[in-house]
């Protein structure tokens, strides 16, 4: 049985953030995710996770300004100082939620920025964050979206992020592998997954189309969770979709799909 995370970004957004551990604690969660924990004091958080026996799993490297539209800043040459600082940042929080990974959203190279330049820039930035977490003990993960949801996202299928993950050639870094982005770009879900198993450190899950909970779309997510169960998968999945109606209504794909 996979290791299911409640992604809060996404799940229990019917009552206001720090209130969404104990929602996910009381449906049976055992660990949460979510974008990033910025916004409130660590200590606020770490006491949530505490009150409501949840492991932090993951959240994102600080990734610009999200609610003006970015979607990351990994691969814009004017900002490798804004992430540096950004990777201390998470650092910080993490030690203090027990957080052992870290994700990282290469965004949308800007204007006239090429795309060899983005590149190197991404794989210098990642360089630098994966030796820096892994001075404190803390992975470093990176993922590949779709380019549908996020028109330009520079990092967006398997290849390319094997690819950019070789360049860096650090052992501090691995892939985070979302079902529902990458059966948008390249599908063959299970037979990527199984090809790079000892690469991918974190998967995350929606179905598709419409990003909603497992069961609602074209995903056979019984066979995907029974091929995980097989091969012995040890990480977390993070349960990161848009609910049909609300949180608690969508809930039953845990019992039916026969991960709870």
């Amino acid at each position: 049985m996979p290791k299911l995370a409640a992604n809060l970004s996404m799940l229990f957004t019917e009552v206001d953030f720090l209130d969404r551990f104990a929602a996910a604690a009381k449906a049976g969660f055992k660990g949460v995710e979510y974008l990033f924990p910025y916004d409130f004091p660590a200590e606020d958080i770490k006491a949530r996770l505490e009150q409501n026996g949840l492991e932090q799993v993951l959240f994102n490297l600080p990734a610009g300004d999200w609610a003006a539209g970015s979607r990351g800043i990994a691969v814009d040459p004017s900002r490798v100082e804004e992430f540096k600082a950004g990777v201390d940042q998470a650092i910080a929080y993490a030690k203090v939620l027990g957080n052992k990974q870290v994700n990282c959203l290469a965004g949308i190279p800007p204007a006239g920025v090429s795309a060899e330049q983005a590149e190197a820039t991404f794989v210098a930035n990642l360089k630098y964050a994966a030796e820096k977490l892994k001075g404190a003990g803390i992975k470093l993960i990176a993922e590949a979206i779709n380019t549908r949801d996020i028109p330009g996202f520079f990092l967006n299928n398997s290849k390319q992020a094997l690819d950019i993950i070789e360049q860096v050639g650090s052992d501090n870094l691995a892939f985070q592998y979302d079902i529902y982005h990458m059966q948008i770009m390249e599908g063959d879900i299970i037979p990527t997954i199984e090809k790079n198993l000892s690469i991918i450190n974190h998967i995350q899950l929606a179905d598709n189309p419409g990003r909603h909970e497992p069961g609602t779309g074209e995903l056979n997510y019984h066979n995907i969770f029974a091929f995980l169960d097989k091969v012995g998968y040890q990480g977390w999945v993070g349960a990161e979709y848009k609910p049909a109606t609300t949180t608690e209504a969508g809930l039953g794909w845990l019992k039916t799909h026969g991960v709870a």
